[in-house]
């Protein structure tokens, strides 16, 4: 006893074997690995003997491997608050184990449940009796804001109004499983969930094959399976909806539509065409079948919800009336996200489905009802009172909750008076007890509350619920702290089987095989691409030119010198002050090449993500901490390599289809155009002493020029090089032939046997270009030839990104 005692004081990992030292359930608290004798329940027993065989040191590369694949997957969430950024995903490293018999019990009661808020949502849509027979007060239905009068009577295309939900369930004291709140507007967390399981067995690789832990993947795989059946139309596509790059949860859209081979757009990628739903590629516009919502259904349509939204496509209600489109889940199911609706499930189960809850919600009382209300206020000491129409539960609403417990006892007093004149906007729910599970804290394993996030998909046999999904675990006591805003951390959730479990996989298993070409690309996407190429090489054009500044600096150490007053005032009408060894509009560039990535996460690979992603760090690093002068130009050989680096993978291992296409055009007609300026300021015949050489250097061709001219540097040989050369990857004319090139192979090059404007002009440029000679190559020439490939920028984005 004294050693336990020791062990708790201390906060020390050492348990001599036994990770269950020093363990306890809390008091009056139901716990996930202890029985209520406090006895290990078998379905742990063989996690905690495989962590007995490990030393801390062994403990702490596992945890340090699976934190590494998050890390290097870029697995990430968006806290909001003043900063409002990414934050790297908590995992915690001790899954949450539950046994399959247990997991049977939980699964039917939210099959019953899914099916039970399928018949709520589609009587508030359509016949409306709930409220007429009395069953849901009128209020909670024509004053909340998650209803939507313009969906009324609107039936979906295949007759079902909810097919992806998710469920926040907890374990109470008794060892009762309950519904805490159920989420059908647009359920987050079935990616992370994913992400959750790769981590964990990253870093209990052998654990996991050995407990018979059931897998996820066909779980998705009946889900993928039912939405390519509901397209009306063979060429209909199917997509993940997103709000964009600024939602909590962006990461997990990417991921979604990336695991199941769906298009991830955005409301501005779609219009509405003769009823249907297109959306706009570069090939022109594709029919859309179905549409899996991860955006809030007010802003969906502008045209006919909020209408101040930019987020949204107009006459996506309408395409619903016209039955054109498949939305998942409806638009306007998110009412039944509203905290008081738990208190009348029962009712509507009864009445509905002619049985009790199998799995029963939280207890709920509406305040809007006279006895409801004289309850709430007589038993406000084990109450948390809250907003009625909120659709997170207590613990996750911002502290728009409040513990009766804990209100003033000149407020308790008159609690009855607050709750009448609050009234239907208020909500009293019985307070809960959460239990625990063991989490790795400090060396040892601590009890912390938790909850559970569990998702049920429709399928062709019926609701189906996934085996596992991810446990929501407090940071201390507090059931509050669950909430990952406010410091709570994820757990993956295995549902354990007496039997080895079959392995299972998204493709097909069959030998033969069909190659399917890529889909039509967005314009959306194609344009993030087209500028993430042009961001990255502007940004190693400005760091080619300081590095040779920095270079000439460090030797003369006068920034008042011809050659470097001369670039500096060419960089200073670019925006980049040579004052700043690191410039500011450097990190500006970076960060631009950072966002247009971001906004393509399906279509960018982890490791080109992580590349860009150091490169943004080391360049900020740079920015506070460098010199000029042999510093700046250390630094600036760094951000090369890295950026090379970057390159290096796109180039390695990008597909070479029509988004490569337009990445590529992008750098090439950067740099051409970096090229060109730099070219028509220090070719001339004023230029200053040193200007060819530095040419030379910026474009990274001395060596080049050493082999091919036996002559020193002139303003011919350089121009010959660096503007005309066919073969040298940093002239002018190199990048022509590289966009003519990719140009040939875009859809609608050619239209009806004719050059696209694009096209005419991309191949008017390269044939003027390649006939000229190193004389005639003036300063008005190489103005003419900047206007003339910015011109080719915007007759790109007027063929294929309007």
């Amino acid at each position: 006893m004294a050693k336990e005692q020791a062990a708790e004081a201390t906060g020390e990992g050492r348990f001599d074997g036994d990770p269950a030292f020093g363990y306890r359930a809390l008091p009056g608290v139901a716990d996930e690995m202890l029985d209520p004798q406090g006895d290990v329940r078998p379905v742990w027993q063989r996690l905690l003997a495989a962590l007995g065989r490990m030393d801390e040191t062994e403990l702490a590369n596992r945890f340090a491997r699976a934190d590494r694949y998050l890390r290097d997957a870029g697995v990430f969430y968006r806290a909001y608050g003043k900063e409002n950024t990414e934050r790297s995903w908590p995992l915690s490293h001790i899954p949450v184990l539950i046994d399959e018999a247990e997991w049977a019990a939980v699964s039917e009661g939210l099959i019953q449940r899914a099916e039970l808020l399928e018949k709520v949502v589609a009587d508030i849509y359509g016949e409306n009796r709930l409220v007429g027979e009395g069953l849901l007060p009128p209020a909670l239905v024509g004053s909340n804001p998650q209803f939507l009068r313009p969906l009324v009577g609107v039936k979906p295309a295949d007759g079902h109004f909810l097919h992806f939900c998710s469920f926040e369930i907890g374990r109470g004291p008794d060892g009762t499983w309950w519904v805490l709140a159920d989420r059908t507007e647009a359920p987050s967390g079935a990616g992370f969930a994913l992400e959750n399981r790769v981590a964990t067995t990253r870093a209990f690789s052998n654990l996991y094959a050995e407990t018979h832990v059931r897998r996820l993947a066909s779980f998705f795989g009946a889900f993928r399976d039912t939405l390519q059946a509901q397209k009306l139309h063979p060429d209909d596509r199917i997509a993940v909806l997103s709000p964009g790059i600024a939602n909590e949860t962006y990461f997990e859209h990417a991921y979604i539509a990336r695991y199941l081979g769906f298009m991830l757009l955005e409301g501005e990628d779609l219009t509405v065409v003769g009823g249907r739903v297109m959306v706009r590629t570069v090939a022109g516009l594709k029919p859309i079948g179905v549409l899996w919502r991860r955006l809030d259904a007010s802003f969906a349509d502008p045209l006919e919800l909020n209408q101040s939204s930019h987020i949204g496509t107009p006459g996506i209600v309408e395409a619903l009336r016209g039955g054109s489109v498949s939305i998942v889940n409806a638009i306007g199911s998110g009412i039944l996200e509203t905290r008081a609706f738990l208190a009348f499930m029962p009712t509507l189960c009864r009445h509905l489905l002619g049985e009790e809850q199998k799995l029963p919600s939280i207890a709920t009382w509406w305040c809007g009802q006279e006895q409801e209300r004289q309850h709430v206020a007589s038993n406000i000491e084990g109450m948390v009172i809250g907003p009625a129409y909120s659709t997170r539960p207590f613990f996750d609403d911002n502290g728009q909750s409040v513990l009766g417990a804990a209100l003033r006892e000149t407020t308790k007093t008159s609690a009855a008076e607050w709750l009448a004149a609050g009234g239907g906007k208020l909500v009293g729910q019985e307070v809960v007890t959460l239990s625990t599970t063991p989490a790795w804290v400090r060396g040892r394993l601590t009890p912390r509350p938790m909850s559970l996030r569990v998702f049920a998909a429709r399928t062709r046999d019926g609701w189906q619920i996934m085996p596992g999904g991810f446990a929501r675990i407090g940071s201390g006591d507090d059931v509050a702290a669950i909430a990952m805003q406010a410091g709570g951390t994820a757990a993956d959730v295995w549902i354990v089987s007496e039997k080895p479990v079959e392995r299972t996989t998204l493709l097909p298993a069959e030998e033969s095989f069909t190659r399917n070409l890529p889909g039509s690309l967005p314009s959306r996407a194609a344009d993030n691409l087209f500028w993430l190429g042009r961001y990255i090489e502007r940004a190693e054009g400005a760091l080619r030119i300081l590095r040779a500044w920095h270079a000439r600096f460090a030797e003369a150490a006068d920034p008042n010198m011809p050659l470097l007053k001369d670039v500096s005032s060419y960089l200073a009408a670019l925006d980049i002050s040579t004052r700043q060894p690191v410039p500011a509009s450097l990190l500006a560039n970076i960060d631009s090449a950072l966002f247009s990535a971001g906004n393509i996460r399906d279509r960018f690979s982890p490791d080109g993500w992580l590349a860009l992603n150091d490169l943004s760090k080391t360049a900020r690093k740079f920015h506070a901490t460098v010199q000029a002068g042999d510093d700046a130009t250390h630094a600036m050989t760094i951000l090369l390599r890295k950026l090379a680096g970057f390159a290096g993978l796109v180039h390695e291992n990008m597909y070479r289809f029509t988004g490569w296409r337009f990445l590529s055009i992008g750098r090439y007609l950067e740099r051409g155009l970096h090229m060109t300026r730099l070219l028509g300021h220090m070719s001339g015949p004023e230029a200053p002493d040193g200007a060819y050489d530095m040419l030379l250097e910026i474009g990274d061709s001395v060596m080049t020029h050493r082999r091919r001219y036996n002559v020193n540097t002139a303003a011919l040989t350089v121009t010959d090089l660096l503007a005309l050369d066919p073969l040298n990857p940093r002239s002018v004319l190199f990048q022509l032939n590289e966009i003519k090139t990719e140009v040939e192979l875009l859809p609608n090059a050619f239209v009806n046997g004719q050059m696209s404007p694009f096209y005419r002009e991309t191949m008017r440029l390269h044939s003027g270009l390649a006939v000229m000679t190193p004389e005639a190559m003036t300063e008005a020439v190489y103005r003419r030839l900047e206007q003339d490939l910015e011109r080719l920028s915007d007759l790109l984005a007027q063929t294929y990104l309007g």
